[in-house]
């Protein structure tokens, strides 16, 4: 069942996208790709920013480049932390790791990385959301 939705201009209707991408990104179900679960951890990430973003009242463009949406709240003099800014090495995944043939498969440990980075992003932007 689903939850009841925001309205797109909500930071928790942002995060609640992103706890689900994560769920999406642990589910280790056969004969699922690593590549489309390393992207579902991208994605998290990327909507777990994009919560904090609207949160701190920055408009950002609809992009899967993580370097450029921790850019935009920094450039709000918002700090990020180290351990968050690594989410900028999960924006390979959001085409090269999608599509066959474009670059090489994702091993299992780019894979646990990705989930761990993602769990990391989306446990920060709830805290700044929660504003704790």
């Amino acid at each position: 069942m689903s939850a009841k939705q925001r309205p797109p201009d909500d930071p928790i209707e942002w995060l609640n996208r992103a706890r689900s991408n994560l769920l999406q990104s642990q589910a280790r179900l056969e004969g699922v790709y690593l590549e489309d679960l390393a992207f579902a951890a991208q994605q998290a990430s990327v909507k777990a920013i994009k919560a904090v973003l609207i949160h701190l009242g920055v408009e950002f463009p609809y992009t899967h480049d993580l370097t450029a949406l921790l850019t935009l709240a920094q450039q709000q003099g918002f700090s990020v932390p180290r351990e968050v800014a690594q989410a900028a090495r999960l924006t390979r995944h959001a085409v090269i790791a999608r599509y066959p043939g474009l670059g090489e498969p994702v091993t299992e440990e780019e894979y646990a990385e990705a989930v761990t980075i993602a769990e990391g992003v989306v446990k920060w932007a709830q805290s700044v959301v929660a504003g704790q």
